[in-house]
């Protein structure tokens, strides 16, 4: 019994000072980095491919989409709801990153990033949040905004002048 009792004690001694294979902080970050590119690409290509599953199952349950148009701050659902006609016909949009930066927090379970897109609305400029949750990323915010060079924003000013006017009266009262 005493035999089988020291070897037990040998035995966890030895496989307790055994190190542990962990991963240098500069490579996780630069792992996290990968998966999120690649989790991005997939989601645009998926909307490009009218793949109305594969692209919403990479935003979480309570994610927010903000779109180009002043009235277009959705929840997941809403969303969805605007989306599924676009996907029911086979022509979603289509997003190809330019550029892409990514930001990882401290504890590595949270990014930021910001990314230049081509699109049928010509140069736009995406920018958003993951967050990890049971070794998954997912979506919870993303901004989609036109770029608009500065020596046509006075242009631009002009075009939308009717419209802003329309839309800004709902926050007067």
């Amino acid at each position: 019994m005493k035999n089988r009792f020291f070897i037990l004690v040998l035995v966890t001694s030895f496989f307790s000072c055994i190190p542990k294979k962990e991963i240098a902080p500069a490579q996780a970050i630069s792992i996290i980095k990968t998966n999120v590119h690649t989790l991005l690409d997939d989601w645009h290509k998926a909307a490009s491919e009218a793949n109305y599953e594969g692209y919403f199952s990479k935003m979480d349950s309570v994610s927010v989409f903000i779109g180009t148009d002043a009235t277009e701050n959705w929840n997941k659902k809403q969303f969805e709801n605007f989306s599924k006609p676009f996907f029911d016909k086979g022509k979603a949009w289509s997003f190809i990153a330019l550029e892409r930066n990514i930001y990882v927090n401290e504890a590595k379970n949270f990014v930021w990033f910001d990314e230049l897109l081509t699109t049928w609305m010509g140069t736009c400029r995406g920018s958003g949040v993951l967050e990890k949750k049971n070794k998954t990323w997912k979506i919870k915010h993303y901004v989609l905004s036109v770029e608009i060079p500065n020596n046509d924003v006075q242009a631009v000013i002009v075009a939308k002048k009717k419209s802003d006017s329309i839309f800004l009266r709902k926050f007067k009262n």
